[in-house]
This record gives C-alpha cells, structure tokens and sequence, in this order.
C-alpha cells in the first residue's frame, strides 16, 4: 500500500539540515543539483556543514569560496567538479577503497542527512535511487534524515536502488536533466590502440570491470567479435549498450549472478540512462557486495581494466594525484585489480598512454614527490601502452624496468635505461 506523501518546497525541506551536521550527497549521473543550489541559499545562517560525498557530476555551487564558512567538503573522490576546491585547501579529501565507504557510514562517519535524487514513486510507494545507487544505498540506509529530490528524468532501476516513500523526511519535485558524459566520442588513437591489445587478452566467457575514462571505452569498441562476456564492474558507460544488442555481452557464463549486469553505478549519455531503465538485465547494488574482492574473485576470467597516471619502472601506480596535487581518488581500483588476480584466470590490467597530451612521460623512474600510491607493485600484474604489454608479476625489480621500458615511448626509453643503470647498476 503506497503511503499518501506530499511534495514540499525546497526551503522548507532544506530546513532540516543545521550547523554542523553531516550530509551526504549522492553522486555521478544522480547529483541533486537542484537541492544543492537551494541549500546555498541557507549560507548566511548556517556553519560548519560537512559535505560528503563521492564522485559528483555538474556544479554543486556550494564548493565556491563565498560558502566556505557555511559548508566544509569532505570527498571521499576528488572529481572535477571540486579539484580546484580540493587543491586549493578548501576542501578536504579522505583516501579510502570504494568498497570500505559503507561501513564508514556504519561505523565512524554518521550521516546526518542524505540529499539524493529519485525517480517518481511507483504504485507501491517505491522510488529508485536511479544509476548511482554505491554508496548511496548505505548512507540511506543510515542517515537520521533523508530528503529526495523526485526527477520524473531518472531512470528506475533494479537491484538495491529502491527507497520506500515512508523512510524520506521530505520530498522536493523538480525536474530537469541528468548530467551526461560521452566517453566514447573522447577517444583518441593512441586509446583505440591500447583498447585492441586489451581486447586481444580478453578470452570468450570472461567477466569484466571496466574503470571510469576513454580506454574502457576503447576496450569495449574493439569486443565486438567476442562471444558470452558478462560484466560485473564498480560503474559502466554507453560503451556496453551495442554489446548487449548484439549478444557480445550476455552474461551468461558467470558463476553469480548469471544472466545479470552487476553495477554499482553508471555515468553516459541519456541513451544509457533510457537503456538501464526498468530493465531487468541490469542490477545495481551495494558498492560493499560490488567491490568485495571475495565476490568479484568468484566469477571466472574476470579482467579488471583500469587507468593511471603515471607507473614506475618498479610497478608502483599512481592513479589518484600528480604529485601533491589531489586529481581523482583511490576509488575501486585496488578492489578489482585483487578481485581479478585471485579470480580463476582472472587478469588485472593497468592501462595508460605512453605520454599525456603534453608529451611527458608517463613510465617514470620514480613517482612525483608526494604521488599517491593506489596499486602496489605487489598487486601488479599487466601494464598496457599503446606499444604494447608488460607482465610484471613475480618479476624482480630490474626484469620490470627492463618490461616497462620497452612499452614506453621511444622518445623516452633513453632515459628510462639510464635512471635503471643508475639504480640497479645494470640493465
């Protein structure tokens, strides 16, 4: 029985929240921004507000230095739309795997109030937490108050996405388009290069997990002559769509959840977002089941494809900062990459360009000072460049220089040998 709930305006909903108060934002494709522009308007009265949240998508307003005072962002993922607030100290960024964030709420970071965005109730009284149910599922589940934003725009989705009307404290109509990313349309030859060697080391059957960024979707424009993959994978993207239509992607050889797309969120295109609504083949859960390295090790064959910014001629990857420069977060990475390597013939693969846009090498003798690192040189197995793979794993330091240089640019293979003499004293 659907329980009668009567939409509020934003004010009056907003009214809840009060200085020092934590609050959750959900992220990606679901930020509210609209909630988030109408909270602004409450600075004059309010203080030390934590914001707290993951990837968000658009400007959130309240990351502007004239808000400083009133709100006080703590990320657990730096994107773009708060890097400059991050890097300019004021912000703050806490380094955590994706897959730990539930129990943080649980147990450490109490939530006061989650804003989320929603799809419109349906006859039972349920709306959907739409494609970015992760994280947000647990700050629900934990939080003292919710308030939605309804968005007739967001799609329903299957899974762990619903949230029965009686547990928000108010809800806000609004109306207005989803933020979109088109990751295909951003890749570059050297990424359709590394997406074919990818490609080549993806057997028929596998599982896979696709990162945020171009080359996934590289890799997933050159698989259209593979058979029975399936997906089980933290986010996916518009890259998938023509795999499913054509019977590429249909899960049928994993060992949970057969027949299934698992996700924990999804960031596109309107196209996606119309294609993952109110279907059936797709499930989005709970980021601490999605990201469990003992989950995603039980599926056969899984290949974890991810991005960094830069890797040492050790195997140290940095994926998360450019130097002391915060740039993204450690996100979900290391979840996979250990999930893949205990998986039965699973393959954990780092993927860069030899050089960024501006030409600096990114096989490097040591990381920038104050890099993170995101995967050890314990966890590494396969590193891709678009001139080819190194295998790394249980090779000693001086086989990894040598297997890491020759997938560098030629440009730089010079100097890349000659730190490695100087280090290691031979090459």
């Amino acid at each position: 029985m659907r329980t009668p709930f009567e939409f509020k305006t934003a004010e009056a909903a907003l009214s809840v929240i009060r200085s020092g108060d934590r609050v959750f934002i959900q992220g990606s494709a679901q930020t509210p921004l609209y909630l988030l522009r109408e909270l602004g308007k409450r600075a004059p009265e309010l203080r030390d507000v934590e914001l707290t949240f993951i990837t968000v998508q658009g400007d959130i307003e309240l990351d502007k230095p004239q808000y400083a005072d009133a709100f006080k962002i703590n990320c657990m993922f730096v994107s773009e739309s708060v890097r400059k607030a991050v890097n300019d100290g004021r912000a703050d960024f806490i380094p955590v795997f994706l897959s730990d964030i539930p129990d943080l709420f649980r147990k450490q970071l109490k939530v006061d109030v989650a804003l989320v965005q929603v799809s419109p109730p349906d006859k039972h009284g349920y709306c959907s937490l739409g494609v970015s149910v992760d994280v947000a599922r647990s700050a629900v589940n934990t939080a003292t108050h919710i308030i939605a934003q309804v968005n007739p725009r967001v799609p329903r989705t299957h899974g762990d996405s619903l949230v029965h009307t009686s547990r928000f404290t108010a809800m806000v109509y609004h109306e207005e388009e989803l933020p979109q990313v088109d990751y295909g349309a951003k890749v570059k030859d050297d990424e359709l290069r590394i997406g074919q060697l990818i490609a080549e080391m993806i057997d028929d059957g596998s599982t896979l997990q696709m990162g945020i960024g171009t080359i996934p979707d590289a890799v997933l424009k050159a698989l259209h002559n593979h058979k029975n993959l399936g997906v089980h994978t933290e986010m996916c993207s518009d890259g998938i769509i023509d795999l499913f239509d054509n019977d590429v992607i249909n899960n049928s050889k994993k060992r949970i959840h057969p027949n299934k797309t698992v996700t924990g969120f999804a960031v596109g295109t309107r196209r996606l977002y119309d294609y993952v609504d109110d279907n059936p083949a797709f499930v989005f859960l709970d980021i601490d089941y999605v990201n469990d390295p003992h989950v995603i090790r039980r599926n056969p064959k899984v290949v974890a494809i991810n991005s960094a910014i830069e890797v040492d001629i050790t195997g140290q990857v940095c994926a998360d900062s450019i130097g002391t420069r915060q740039y993204s977060g450690i996100g979900g990475q290391m979840d996979f990459m250990r999930g893949a390597a205990l998986s039965e013939g699973g393959k954990p693969i780092i993927a860069l360009t030899s050089r960024t846009n501006k030409g600096v090498s990114r096989i490097v003798p040591f990381l920038k000072e104050g890099a993170g690192v995101v995967t050890t040189r314990g966890h590494i197995h396969y590193v891709v460049t678009e001139y080819g793979t190194a295998y790394l794993f249980g090779k000693n330091l001086r086989q990894r220089a040598k297997s890491l240089i020759e997938i560098a640019h030629p440009d730089d293979r010079e100097m890349l040998e000659k730190a490695c003499f100087e280090r290691f004293h031979q090459f």
